[in-house]
């Protein structure tokens, strides 16, 4: 096991604290990254087996979602063990043995922390329901119902239905955001955030570098019971939940986003302060996201970075709809850090998302790597991965089985990698059968046949996340000059004594813009790149960046 001595050497934790900022995290969703162990699930020995494939793309980091034990209702986000790793991913010898790997290849490991609620099946809640009188009988948030045996208020679940669900035990209703199997932690109660902060140095101890925070808005509800505000339609949209889903017609004042929770994080803050460890918070909400992530990562004592959901969104971007995101984060989050990304292992990948020709997944892997803050990048996304098409038999997800065929879940993105071009598992596993069916689309995608080819995407992220490294403006300099002319968005970084002159042209046809002042030298040239700056004007093809640094 890897142990951590923060008293060690402060001069070189203090030189290495800052990590985090501008780092390209590498998202694993471990049921389907690779299998070891031939049952057709993925596990944590396979992520070490693999961690060379991680390591070359050149990124920072990984994040390994849920390993916990747990019931896997809701898939490790239903956790009944914190310090354990569910069997089916094999052990804490084996999540040592991967640490120790990260590490010697140079990648920090941050592990998905779900601490807003657990299982039904954790002990802490079945102590919990046993009475309301037992030591742990304030650890979840329990009500009474109104006089007429309602529940205590109008909140709604994210996976459908009311967000109470009443125990019989207990003669109360308790409080589930997610799936009735996942009860809400009562962050009212002392006792519970110390349990919470115990669990985040136990895996500190063990070598882990950050955390990434599941529904970090969602850990204080209102102590008050008040119901929630109706949404007028003209504000609802589907970012968070599907739009047949009614939890978007409510205004989330009462059931997360609460003030309170910002003592809770700079607790955290200061327990991992010691480790040099780094955090990115998940902030779900469809209206006040990036005021969230604002809030959440100001000053030097809360979260280092937050992302939100604008580019996870099914609306293809575009120039002026991302400039519109880089204003308001200017707006509401100058003092704070963003952690950007397009895909992740809850909504449909980006490929499919957004219906852009290759030329397009070129483009917006570079832009992701010139945009100010860290990014996270999802397994398969550096293959161009599209959304698999999962028969309704053949669903695993919770969510997609309850609003099909409307909404079909979440499977169709986690299904497992392709490693290479084998119709069993696209060597994923040995098995018969996989725990989703591998997509007979992306076989052709593999790793190996890119590998291969010089010309696959994979090079350009490779590329992508080279030049962001080579730069540092790119990685942690500032970024000003934020437009969109026509169809082209750009936007200048500066920082560590250089100025780049970044340009996308995010459209189907070509595009002129004009070059700012100055003596501009052409970047980025393995990433299709414009080579030719002489003039005042440029021009740029379909789905062509500009990258330039300007001449000293």
């Amino acid at each position: 096991m890897t142990k951590f001595d923060p008293m060690a050497a402060p001069a070189a934790l203090d030189k290495a604290r800052d990590w985090w900022r501008g780092a390209v995290i590498y998202q694993v969703y471990p049921r389907s990254f690779q299998d070891s162990g031939d049952d057709g699930v993925g596990d944590l020995a396979g992520i070490t087996a693999r961690l060379d494939h991680i390591a070359a793309l050149g990124v920072d980091a990984v994040w390994i979602s849920p390993f916990f034990t747990s019931p896997m209702k809701d898939f490790g986000y239903d956790v009944s063990d914190y310090r354990d790793v569910d069997p089916m991913f094999g052990s804490l010898a084996d999540f040592d043995a991967l640490v120790a790997r990260a590490h010697d290849l140079d990648l920090k490991v941050m592990i998905d922390l779900v601490l807003s609620h657990t299982s039904d099946q954790h002990p802490w809640f079945v102590e919990s329901r046993q009475s309301r009188d037992n030591p742990r009988a304030d650890w979840y948030v329990w009500a009474d119902p109104k006089p007429d045996g309602t529940a205590p208020t109008n909140w709604l679940s994210i996976f459908g239905g009311s967000a109470w669900q009443w125990d019989p035990r207990r003669e109360q209703y308790y409080l589930h955001n997610f799936l009735v199997s996942q009860p809400d932690l009562n962050f009212h109660e002392p006792a519970v955030q110390d349990a919470l902060l115990d669990v985040a140095r136990f895996w500190l101890e063990r070598g882990v570098d950050g955390f990434r925070l599941d529904t970090i808005n969602f850990y204080v509800h209102d102590a008050e019971l008040r119901d929630n505000p109706p949404l007028p339609p003209e504000q609802r949209n589907a970012t968070i939940a599907p739009s047949v889903n009614p939890y978007n017609h409510q205004e989330h004042l009462y059931d997360k986003n609460r003030p309170e929770n910002l003592a809770f994080l700079r607790r955290l803050r200061a327990v991992m302060e010691p480790y040099g460890a780094a955090a990115v918070g998940e902030v779900g909400d469809a209206q006040r996201g990036l005021e969230i992530l604002g809030e959440y990562t100001a000053g030097d004592d809360l979260m280092q970075m937050c992302y939100a959901f604008e580019f996870l969104s099914s609306t293809r971007p575009d120039a002026a709809g991302i400039a519109a995101v880089l204003h308001r984060v200017d707006a509401v989050a100058a003092d704070g850090w963003p952690c950007w990304a397009f895909s992740n292992h809850d909504v449909m990948r980006h490929a499919s998302r957004w219906r852009m020709p290759p030329e397009g997944l070129r483009l917006m892997a570079t832009l992701l790597m010139c945009l100010r803050g860290s990014a996270c990048i999802y397994q398969g996304e550096e293959l161009g991965l599209p959304e698999a098409d999962v028969a309704f038999e053949d669903l695993q997800d919770p969510y997609g089985v309850e609003f099909w065929p409307e909404f079909k879940g979440r499977d169709g993105c986690r299904t497992p990698m392709v490693w290479t071009g084998d119709n069993r598992n696209g060597g994923f596993s040995q098995a018969d059968r996989a725990w989703l069916p591998v997509a007979p689309e992306h076989l052709p995608l593999s790793v190996a046949a890119q590998e291969a080819d010089p010309a696959a995407l994979i090079h350009h992220y490779r590329r992508a996340i080279a030049l962001r490294k080579d730069h540092p403006a790119l990685r942690s300099g500032t970024h000003d000059g934020v437009r969109a002319t026509g169809p082209v968005l750009h936007f200048t970084r500066e920082g560590s004594g250089e100025t780049l002159l970044c340009a996308f042209n995010i459209g189907d046809a070509p595009a002129t813009l004009e070059l700012p002042k100055g003596d501009w030298i052409p970047v980025g040239a393995g990433l299709g790149a414009v080579a030719d700056l002489a003039g005042g004007t440029v021009s740029l093809a379909p789905w062509q960046p500009l990258l330039a640094r300007k001449r000293d």
